[in-house]
């Protein structure tokens, strides 16, 4: 499916039927790899994200509370804030 690119450097590309007519005026026709780069980025996922897709489940929390202690809790999440610091 070919790509095209705004005179904004928008991507634009045609459906399945080839309708040009809905590709805004000035539109250029770009290669695969230009078309790639233009693509938006999903945004990096921040660190209280990435601590909190990290931190064991509030049951496995108290699980370690109970058989292991503050301590042994208390290195388990100090575990993952060294992996993932604040900003």
């Amino acid at each position: 499916m070919p790509h095209y690119k705004d005179t904004e450097n928008k991507l634009h590309w045609l459906d399945d039927a080839g309708h040009e007519h809905f590709l805004p005026a000035g539109s250029v026709q770009i290669s695969d790899a230009e078309a790639e780069a233009l693509r938006p980025k999903p945004p990096m996922p921040t660190y209280v994200e990435l601590r909190a897709a990290e931190y064991p489940s509030i049951p496995d929390q108290l699980d370690t509370l109970y058989h292991g202690g503050y301590d042994a809790w208390k290195a388990t999440i100090q575990a993952v804030k060294d992996k993932y610091p604040k900003e």
